[in-house]
């Protein structure tokens, strides 16, 4: 029996380029793990995939990222077994902090280490980005720039430490919607990847705290107010900055302290009705 973690990211950046001739978008974009985690339990069995979740809700077969990491090590690897799996979420679902993509990394670590594979995590990044796009940037955690579709990483210095508050509102917003709708408005500001990466390599946490930049921001703003509503609140308790992460709908406030973060928190818990957390960045993982 083994536990792995799937931590949970936060998009420092993010711009869309345009439309591939795959149908996915290309985009750039810095990427920022945090210490916010789902936990797996994981053990050998004889045969067969079992998946349950803390969260009765959720999909426990094909349908969710996790099975489908464990079902491709064992095609990819022609294993004799299978793997009994208990999932505890604490990453909100749809909720723009790649909580599935984090699962399914740490399936396919687990994986690795159950049956003593010892494949290099760049060839689990391969395996996972036929998963889905932000899986290998999940296994190799830190902070990093995300080009092509989100799967070719470039590792950038680990952003130094800095304490987080996360807002989920209590609704959800497709990724596949936001992109839509970007295609049809666009944006009027766009990211300067290049010098946020310079002032992460400073590890200047003000600068990179004024170069926060997302351009699905305004799209899922239009039809979700609340989201600018969070961002003004966290703002106004003294957050370096404020961004939504991803597609949404979760916001982010960067804080100059911990006691900070737990005073923003404290405050929106009292003020509102979302999922609040607080936590904060990490570094790389590994350094494949």
């Amino acid at each position: 029996m083994i536990t792995v973690e799937g931590k949970a990211k936060i998009n420092l950046t993010l711009d869309v380029l345009g439309k591939r001739p795959d149908g996915y978008h290309e985009v750039a974009m810095v990427m920022q793990s945090v210490a916010l985690h789902d936990t797996i339990g994981m053990e050998k069995t004889e045969d067969a995939i079992q998946l349950s979740i803390s969260v009765p809700w959720l999909r426990a077969d094909e349908g969710n990222l996790a099975w489908r990491a464990a079902d491709l090590m064992r095609r990819t690897y022609q294993l004799d077994g299978g793997v009994r799996m208990h999932l505890t979420k604490r990453i909100p679902v749809a909720a723009g902090l790649a909580g599935g993509s984090a699962d399914a990394a740490a399936v396919l670590r687990g994986m690795n280490e159950l049956y003593g594979l010892g494949l290099p995590c760049r060839t689990l990044c391969d395996l996972g980005a036929s998963l889905g796009s932000d899986i290998p940037f999940c296994l190799m955690e830190g902070t990093m720039l995300a080009t092509g579709r989100g799967e070719i990483l470039k590792r950038l210095e680990d952003m130094p430490l800095t304490w987080l508050v996360l807002v989920k509102p209590r609704l959800s917003v497709s990724t596949a919607w936001a992109y839509q709708n970007y295609d049809a408005q666009g944006a009027a500001v766009h990211p300067d990847n290049q010098r946020i990466c310079e002032e992460i390599a400073r590890g200047d946490r003000k600068a990179i705290a004024g170069l926060l930049c997302n351009v699905l921001e305004s799209v899922t703003i239009k039809k979700y107010e609340v989201i600018s509503r969070y961002k003004a609140m966290m703002l106004e308790q003294g957050a370096m900055a404020s961004m939504m992460s991803g597609s949404g709908p979760t916001v982010f406030g960067l804080t100059e302290s911990r006691e900070r973060a737990e005073r923003i928190a404290g405050v929106l818990r009292q003020n509102t009705d979302a999922d609040i957390f607080v936590t904060h960045t990490t570094g790389k993982l590994t350094n494949d």
